[in-house]
């Protein structure tokens, strides 16, 4: 009988950089995660991939402690639709990335730099997606006190000097969650959840969602981490969950929590968290139908959808 070769481990994003884990910016400690996603033309997927690569790199190395860049593959969405998870210290730091256009002569190599053989008629970055395809998604760690969600002043409210405007001091998403848990460039698999509340329950979703949150946590162990996130610039009142699995199989665990039986576990659903006077009821009372969505993405890496061959490898 043959041996059974040696299960594949998805290489997780944290690879696709020279930097320690100690200098990298995650979901966990960034201030601010910008996704940028981008459709690419077929017959370009190589070349694109390695684009998207070679800029995310460049920006993580020469960028150390402003900004760290990861590149993702929809695991079962479209195909060649590529995601960027730019994770920022702060919108300070934004402001840093954006002289880089004209001030940056690195940067501008890597972008402008001719990728596209001439067989294929030559060109830069700009041929390779498909036109208006590139979208940006800001979003800001959830806390509460944002957007008017809590009914007291928060203790992240930083009042400003004389003359100054107070300002709100937003944590890292790491502490929804103490402790060692996955992030964006640990695990294998990043399930991201979206969700739109209603206005009228905008605050009582918020609290819905940050239990859910906390209570995956503490039982998912190391199977899974999960962080809760607002759309800033976006659409009001759509939250983000990032739900950080360990590797795909690690999906039945959660799958595992909705059906367990004990009460710390079947509360979250089954709590009435809409109060009488609004007519009462649970969660899902609270989003606008059809709004929950899940993608699942996968950290990109050589030779997935045969994108390179083993022996051209260079990571």
């Amino acid at each position: 009988m043959p041996e059974s070769p040696d299960p594949f481990v998805l290489p997780v994003a944290q690879q696709q950089t020279s930097l320690p884990g100690t200098e990298i910016l995650h979901s966990g400690n960034s201030g601010l995660i910008v996704e940028r996603t981008g459709q690419l033309r077929a017959e370009f997927r190589n070349e694109g991939r390695q684009f998207a690569r070679d800029l995310s790199e460049y920006i993580n190395t020469k960028y150390v402690g402003i900004a760290s860049v990861f590149v993702y593959e929809e695991t079962f969405g479209t195909k060649d639709r590529l995601h960027w998870l730019l994770h920022m210290a702060s919108l300070d730091a934004y402001e840093t990335l954006v002289q880089m256009g004209t001030q940056d002569e690195g940067w501008r190599e890597v972008m402008f730099r001719n990728r596209i053989s001439e067989e294929k008629g030559g060109g830069s970055w700009d041929r390779m997606f498909l036109d208006g395809a590139l979208q940006e998604t800001v979003l800001i760690p959830q806390s509460f006190g944002m957007y008017g969600t809590s009914d007291q002043v928060p203790d992240t409210l930083v009042e400003g000097g004389e003359g100054e405007l107070a300002r709100l001091a937003v944590p890292t998403a790491q502490h929804q969650a103490p402790g060692e848990t996955l992030n964006s460039t640990t695990c294998g698999l990043l399930m991201h959840r979206t969700g739109e509340l209603k206005y009228a329950f905008r605050a009582e979703g918020r609290q819905f969602a940050r239990a859910l949150t906390e209570n995956w946590n503490r039982t998912l162990g190391e199977h899974g981490s999960i962080f809760l996130y607002e759309e800033a610039f976006g659409l009001s009142d759509r939250i983000h969950w990032f739900i950080h699995l360990k590797s795909p199989a690690s999906y039945y665990h959660l799958m595992g929590l909705r059906a367990r039986t004990d009460d710390a576990a079947r509360e979250v659903f089954t709590k009435q968290w809409i109060p009488a006077e609004k007519g009462g009821g649970g969660w899902e009372r609270m989003f606008v139908q059809s709004t929950l969505q899940d993608l699942a993405l996968t950290p990109q890496h050589w030779g997935m959808y045969a994108t390179k061959a083993r022996a051209q490898e260079t990571d």
